[in-house]
């Protein structure tokens, strides 16, 4: 928590702070929630003494932050009086000298249970070394199994520094935004809470590209008024059709998030103007009998498709067989007036509330044990599942329980008609692991609607899959290249696991006797550098290969001479830490140390850089990037969109470093991508313009034709992201060039 500590509160902020919590007791007053107004009155101001004299970095008093907490888990979430309290308490064990038996003796057991809950996991997921990510991660989630409003209480928090976050140091606000965008909003969207999903991704959008935000934003106001145009047209013989039909109804057009559209702009290579679905229709009717709501929905699909052409293949019914997050609804997609297609989603008053709300409207209509909590119940058993796992790596477990997160879903049936939900892309052996490990572990082949298929075979949605097993089959590594599903990842590692137990325990005997006699403690850092030198992905792996005598390690001692032998590690395996220093041993220069809470300035000159370029991409100056302090305390520098600066900043906060582009004077490699109508002579007039007109050198070039269209890829060295705009804007103004992209 960053906060300081000024005793004084002004009259203006004792009266704001009261209007909000004011604000808060209206909103529970007027929700369908059992009035309890009293004890949420005893938590406000127990919190607000014990928080007394505490500000936020932004300035303003500590105690707003948790009113507005409280506000979002009761208004946009819909939790009531036992989260309210939690929420307004949910830092009091953590930032003063009260203790959870305190809040158990003044409130009660149960919300005593959630602030514990919340203290437990409090300070964001991960800590601060990569050992720890995994494990303060595996508590949200046993959390989570408990009580899942520990979980809604840690989200509106999440949501309330999200919107809050601007006070914030740069690298802070890297470090959270990435974190929010790589757990915080799949497990938004896991559990239902689609708005506050669609929030989290735009604010964490905001902060890692502020520029691409604001065009994207800018261009949305400027095209409102066409698109409202458009939308008129579209909804008029609509709503006149469902007029005639005497249904209590709603319509409104949903606009696309500013984060879906970018995501959209970068996976299809095209400019705003190009992305046609900015919006979807929704239409809410009530409906009081929860078993008529079928018939209304299909109804209303009818009246629609009377109206305009249908897309085919882009009906989806989430109605009969609900998303694993419990949404519900009718999708189809239908011809505009525009030409363009438009989705139009079909819901409920029911539906729509928990599509909004997620499972805490759930238990608001849950008549027993319903559907809906058997869907809860059901993802909370695979997110147990993979806690089982007691893999060390933690971005590899982060990996994992994102899998299960943020997948489109498939819904398959065995052959005695059971329902089975999978990530799209589910293979048959995701099928076998998913109903048991040994069914897994001894798949051969499956069938598929009575088709013989091969393990790896990809299903779709209402495939009817038979398992078939042999007793000789064992599970093999390289199944996991075709699994979607975190569950049967989990579950085939641990049958691996099983399988090459006694290699791994002798492997480790043998890596701890190898360093104890070179003089070499043990460190994560050692083992990690020694894996990284051999390219071996996994601890377990490093063992086995030991354990199996694939992998030796006993010409890297000098037996004779045991004062070099730390050295020649040292050199070996890159390895700074050892036991006994020698006194002949000459100290590496120190390097310039970089302050993680400063900008750091970008340079390239002609006596050398002052940072390192990540491998895993390759941004230019112009390019939204980051820094990341490495292990050999470099500055290796990532692009933003970087799919392994989202996994750093999510894992390794403290590392994270806020840059900017200063001096480069150097030319960066850069990829085109172009593609056009094949003619005679289109090449000569690519080349011509890019080292005539641009000045700019080609490192490579890869062009190929099919059926009288060519695509073209270059390689080119380019000053800057203006550079590679104005190349392929140069490009684009050829005859037949349909597209020039960077890759």
């Amino acid at each position: 928590m960053d906060t300081e500590r000024n005793p004084n509160t002004t009259a203006e902020e004792e009266a704001l702070i009261e209007h909000e919590f004011q604000d808060l007791l209206n909103g529970y007053i007027n929700s369908n929630h059992r009035k309890k107004v009293e004890i949420i009155e005893r938590a406000y101001h127990f919190a607000k003494k014990a928080h007394g004299g505490i500000r936020r970095r932004s300035g303003e008093p500590y105690i707003l932050h948790p009113i507005a907490v409280a506000k979002i888990a009761s208004r946009e979430i819909g939790l009531g009086s036992t989260s309210i309290c939690a929420a307004l308490l949910h830092d009091v064990v953590e930032d003063t000298d009260y203790t959870v038996e305190d809040i158990s003796r003044h409130f009660g057991p149960k919300i005593a249970e959630l602030v514990s809950g919340l203290t437990k996991i409090s300070g964001g997921i991960f800590g601060d070394k990569a050992s720890l990510q995994a494990e303060n991660f595996r508590k949200l989630l046993l959390t989570m199994s408990e009580d899942i409003r520990v979980v809604l209480i840690k989200m509106a928090d999440r949501l309330h520094n999200m919107r809050t976050l601007g006070s914030m140091a740069p690298n802070k606000q890297y470090k959270i935004a990435g974190e929010t965008l790589y757990i915080y909003a799949p497990l938004a969207y896991r559990l239902g809470l689609f708005n506050i999903k669609t929030e989290l991704e735009d604010l964490s959008f905001k902060y890692e590209h502020p520029q691409a935000y604001q065009e994207i934003a800018d261009q949305l106001r400027a095209s409102e008024e066409r698109r409202q145009a458009v939308y008129s047209d579209f909804s008029a013989p609509i709503l006149e059709r469902l007029n005639g039909m005497n249904l209590k109804y709603e319509a409104k057009a949903r606009v696309k998030s500013v984060y879906s559209i970018w995501r959209k702009m970068e996976t299809k290579k095209i400019p705003f103007k190009e992305v046609y679905d900015l919006y979807a229709v929704r239409i809410i009717f009530d409906c009081p009998d929860p078993s008529a709501e079928k018939t209304v929905a299909w109804n209303i699909y009818a009246a629609i498709t009377d109206l305009y052409k249908l897309h085919p293949e882009r009906t989806r019914d989430w109605i009969n067989t609900p998303k694993g997050n419990g949404y519900q609804a009718l999708h189809l997609t239908v011809m505009g007036p525009d030409g363009n297609w438009i989705e139009v989603q079909i819901r409920s008053r029911r539906m729509d509330e928990i599509a909004e709300k997620g499972f805490a409207a759930h238990w608001k209509y849950k008549v027993g044990e319903g559907e809906e909590e058997t869907e809860l119940h059901a993802w909370l058993a695979t997110i147990k599942d993979i806690l089982d796992d007691p893999t060390p790596d933690a971005v590899d477990f982060l990996d994992t329980v994102k899998l299960n997160l943020f997948a489109a879903e498939i819904v398959v049936f065995t052959p005695k008609g059971e329902l089975i939900t999978l990530p799209q892309k589910a293979t048959v052996i995701d099928v076998a692991f998913t109903l048991h490990s040994e069914l897994g572990s001894h798949c051969i082949a499956g069938k598929v609607n009575h088709k013989l298929v091969p393990l790896s075979y990809r299903l779709n949605s209402g495939d009817q899959v038979e398992i078939l097993t042999s007793k000789s089959q064992t599970p093999k590594p390289e199944w996991e290249q075709f699994m979607a599903s975190a569950k049967a990842r989990t579950r085939l590692r641990r049958a691996l696991r099983a399988e090459v137990a006694p290699d791994i325990e002798k492997g480790k005997e043998i890596l701890a006797r190898f360093l104890e006699r070179a003089q070499v403690e043990a460190t994560n850092e050692v083992i990690t550098k020694m894996m990284a030198f051999y390219k071996i992905p996994t601890r377990d792996d490093l063992y086995m290969r030991l354990g199996t005598g694939s992998l030796s390690l006993e010409g890297y001692i000098l037996k004779d001479s045991p004062t070099t032998s730390p050295s020649l590690l040292k050199k070996i395996f890159r390895i700074g830490t050892s036991k006994k220093a020698t006194a002949e041993t000459t100290p590496a220069p120190p390097k310039p140390k970089i302050n993680p809470k400063e900008v750091y300035k970008l340079h390239i000159t002609g006596e050398g850089q002052n940072f390192v370029f990540a491998p895993c991409c390759r941004p230019v100056p112009g390019d939204d990037v980051m820094g990341f302090i490495n292990d050999d305390g470099d500055l290796e520098v990532h692009s933003l969109s970087c799919p392994r600066a989202q996994v750093l900043k999510a894992g390794y906060g403290p590392r994270i470093v806020a840059t900017q582009w200063e001096s480069v004077q150097k030319s960066m490699p850069a990829t085109i991508v172009v593609e056009g109508v094949d003619r005679h002579g289109v090449l000569h007039e690519l080349t011509g313009i890019i080292s005539n007109q641009l000045n700019i050198d080609i490192r490579a070039l890869n062009i190929s034709t099919h059926a009288e269209v060519f695509e073209c890829r270059l390689d080119v060295l380019v000053h800057n992201t203006g550079d590679i705009a104005a190349l392929c804007a140069k490009l684009k103004k050829i005859d037949g060039v349909q597209s020039a992209v960077r890759h």
